[in-house]
């Protein structure tokens, strides 16, 4: 940050006579650094009122700003509806890299130096910058990854140390992910209700502190030692993740914070100046877009520079690979409220060389007006697909329902858009990549529960079962909860199956949750936020695990990999050549074309989808996925198309472990019949054909898939186009 910018280096910087802090506050009247003693560090040792420079940053030098230093502000102002300045609150500094917790329930701040300076040696590792097109997203909880490991030491289970240890690195390497997203790290608190109630904050989605680690994640060694052994703790389990070729993508929660309503606790910004940092309406009440009592206002210059310093640090100081932007839309409200996705936060995002070179994420949505931005992100951003995630649960557990009464599902058309990379939803210049392509996330049913429960089951949370979700898109099969029926046990597995295929053998960045790929049940609870035990941990033993659906998970992962046509980068056009999109031809089971009646007919639920890559980088690959979605078995007649000669079968998931079926080879033309709710997949041999340029052979039409866009108001839907 050039020095020209009023707002360059907020926070404490160090130098030889001391340390120099910079507090940005538009209406105080008055700041004050206090600095606290070594041996008592509740007691104020010196007391520096900061001088007012340049839009409203007050500074100050002290010779006892030195690492580990505990530091507070003291700040005054004036009376009003928007105002909530009161000189006796000790508050922390929104820019401080160490956090220290007073008696009082008050917050240090902590003076760290940088890494390079206490001695922390990156050895020459770097990010491992894995291409969008080859990643692999797995969602997990700092702690709840390793808490039952027994492979690991007790003392580093559930901390920063316990993912990176051997252990852990080995799961995640042989399993097949590339990136691992975790849950909050930024320190963070648990809401005042929950206190109240007995309960904790598992999930972290309430931060305290935007650069410093939350503590309670590191071992307790570095605990006692303090922020500066919980940092470097933090930074040596990223540069273990990147020595193993794993990327490291933090969920960040840069929407609201700590301080919930305007009754909330004051610890930092409410006291600071709460006018300017939190969005108000005309009446001075707080305007909440996030659900959580306020949210930060990024129509002021400040609170965008707290994010982009914060983003700055994580990617740069500590060498993390990307961001999961938590209610997205927000961080693209302008002074009046309104999204855009030209906001200068979000452009200036993709502009920073740090920032904009990771992988940035957004949830694409939050609670205000005009709240749901799915697709309306700008270039340079993937976003959390929840049209994908209702689709594809809807396709196969809902339609499943409808099936058994006797009703017609919802056809095979949307669910070929959102397995072909959901054109519908973004823009051609994006292409598929910008969907990242979930079935379930920390927030809802497990994948094993989805297949389990028609009703979320959390009375324990002590909301009496009002909080979670109501409509979850999930099916019991017949029976709610555990069951011993050996029919119902079958066909959920097989649905989980069906779900995991159908997520790792779609275009886009897949997100798998961690413990979906064993089978991970919540008993019910799709809200577990405030559950911090072993309903929320991941189960290691044997016994605890399904090993048959880790092993098609494995499998999976590595067909992903290993074919280029599954991963296009790009969007096709029909009769075009375009690098590194793959060629799409669609067939029924009579391994005739499809065409736009059979697209429409909800009666249809077979799909034949050959896919052909088209080299840039890797070599040419041709795969064919056939689903098919209803209880009653199908022939189907595998397709005659230009340059195939064989069909060999890769996967078959009307069969529990993969196994020996695999390496069948079948001619075109041959006739299979397929398990009832089963896909295969088949690696295509032969060599590349020309582009067809025919547009009557295949196509689709538009409007197949409006219906799943109802309500956005952007675009008509479009049904997949055949080189799409």
């Amino acid at each position: 940050m050039s020095p020209a910018d009023p707002l360059h280096d907020l926070g404490v910087r160090t130098g030889p006579g001391g340390g120099t802090i910079r507090v940005w506050s538009e209406h105080a009247t008055s700041v004050d650094l206090e600095v606290f003693s070594a041996e008592d560090l509740d007691w104020a040792v010196e007391r520096l009122p900061l001088m007012r420079g340049a839009d409203g940053v007050w500074e100050g030098t002290s010779a006892a700003l030195v690492p580990g230093a505990r530091y507070g502000l003291r700040v005054d102002g004036p009376a009003g509806l928007e105002h909530a300045f009161n000189p006796a609150h000790t508050l922390l500094d929104p820019w401080a890299k160490g956090l220290h917790a007073a008696a009082d329930g008050s917050w240090r701040g902590v003076v760290l130096d940088s890494l390079a300076s206490e001695g922390f040696d990156w050895g020459g590792v770097g990010k491992p910058l894995v291409p969008l097109d080859h990643t692999v997203v797995y969602e997990a909880h700092p702690k709840g990854f390793s808490r039952l490991n027994e492979r690991i030491p007790e003392p580093w289970r559930g901390t920063y140390a316990g993912l990176a240890h051997d252990a852990s690195l080995e799961y995640l390497t042989g399993l097949g992910v590339t990136t691992v997203e975790l849950l909050p790290v930024q320190a963070f608190v648990a809401e005042e209700r929950l206190v109240r109630q007995g309960q904790v904050n598992y999930w972290g989605y309430n931060t305290l502190g935007f650069f410093a680690p939350h503590a309670p994640y590191a071992s307790a060694e570095a605990q006692a030692a303090g922020p500066e052994a919980v940092r470097r703790e933090f930074a040596g389990m990223v540069k273990r993740l990147h020595e193993a070729g794993l990327e490291v993508v933090l969920d960040v929660v840069y929407n609201h914070t700590a301080e919930e309503g305007r009754q909330g606790p004051t610890y930092s910004f409410r006291g600071i100046d709460n006018s300017s940092y939190y969005r108000h309406d005309a009446h001075g009440r707080y305007v909440d877009t996030t659900g959580c009592g306020n949210t930060l206002d990024f129509g002021h210059d400040a609170p965008m520079r707290l994010v982009l310093d914060s983003l700055r640090y994580w990617a740069d100081e500590l060498q993390v690979d990307g961001f999961r932007l938590d209610l997205a839309a927000t961080l693209g409200r302008d002074a009046l409220g309104a999204y855009s996705p030209h906001h200068p936060l979000l452009a200036a995002m993709l502009a920073d060389p740090v920032i904009g070179a990771g992988k940035l994420i957004a949830e694409p949505w939050d609670v205000g007006p005009f709240g749901w931005q799915t697709g309306n992100f700008a270039p340079g951003f993937s976003e959390w697909n929840d049209r994908y995630r209702d689709r594809m649960r809807d396709f196969w557990l809902g339609d499943l329902r409808r099936e058994r009464h006797g009703e017609h599902g919802s056809g095979i058309g949307r669910f070929a858009t959102r397995l072909a990379g959901s054109s519908n939803t973004f823009a051609a210049e994006r292409g598929p990549l910008a969907s990242l392509n979930f079935i379930t996330a920390h927030d809802g049913f497990t994948l094993a529960d989805l297949t389990a429960y028609d009703v979320k089951h959390n009375l324990g949370n002590g909301e009496h079962n009002r909080d979670g979700a109501d409509h979850n898109n999930s099916y019991n099969h017949g029976v709610e909860g555990p069951t011993d029926d050996p029919g119902v046990v079958s066909a959920r597995r097989r649905s989980i199956r069906n779900l995991l295929g159908t997520l790792l053998l779609s275009a886009g960045v897949p997100m798998l949750t961690a413990g979906d790929e064993y089978g991970r049940s919540q008993r019910g609870n799709n809200n577990a936020y405030c559950h911090d035990s072993e309903l929320t941990w991941l189960a290691w033993s044997a016994d605890e695990r399904d090993a048959a659906i880790e092993a098609t998970t494995r499998h999976l992962l590595r067909l992903r990999r290993e074919h280029p046509a599954l991963r296009p980068v790009r969007y096709g056009r029909f009769g075009e050549r375009v690098p590194s999109a793959s060629q799409m031809d669609w067939y029924n089971a009579d391994g005739e074309t499809m065409t736009i009646e059979h697209w429409h007919d909800p009666s249809q639920r077979t799909l034949q989808f050959l896919a052909a890559s088209t080299p840039e980088f890797e070599g040419f690959n041709r795969i064919l996925l056939v689903v098919h979605a209803s209880e009653r078995e199908v022939e189907v007649l595998l397709p005659s198309h230009p340059g195939v000669d064989d069909y060999e079968l890769l996967w078959d998931s009307a069969v529990d472990e993969p196994g020996d079926e695999l390496g069948a080879r079948h001619e075109p033309g041959t006739r299979l019949v397929m398990a009832p709710q089963s896909m295969r997949l088949f690696r295509a041999s032969g060599e590349p054909a020309p582009v067809l340029v025919d547009a009557a052979a295949g196509s689709l039409g538009a409007g197949a898939d409006e219906a799943d866009d109802a309500g956005d108001g952007r675009r008509a839907g479009e049904a997949p186009e055949p080189a799409a």
